[in-house]
């Protein structure tokens, strides 16, 4: 199996963390959870597909918007997010 590869803009990524206090590094572990559950972003979708991944963290479940180009992920965006916990929760069928 291929190592994947992240990549960000550093800039956004500085503006990411004082927006929604979290960096794109910490970004990077939500997608090593065997349950995370990958979205099509069909919203902002016009020049390339974007898409979610919502995946646990030490935190909690964590919303990473993100393109895949040139064989790497390259995220946009991240934040702990109400909504993305909930459709993470409905798809692995998770009862509070």
């Amino acid at each position: 199996m291929d190592k994947i590869s992240f990549e960000w803009d550093e800039r956004k990524n500085l503006l990411n963390q004082k927006k929604h206090d979290v960096s794109f590094e910490e970004a990077q572990y939500a997608f090593m959870d065997a349950e995370r559950i990958i979205a099509r972003d069909i919203e902002h979708s016009s020049r390339e597909e974007r898409y979610y991944c919502f995946g646990k963290t030490d935190e909690n479940i964590l919303t990473v918007r993100f393109i895949y180009r040139n064989n790497k992920i390259r995220i946009i965006g991240a934040g702990y997010w109400r909504k993305g916990k909930k459709i993470y929760e409905k798809e692995n069928k998770i009862h509070k």
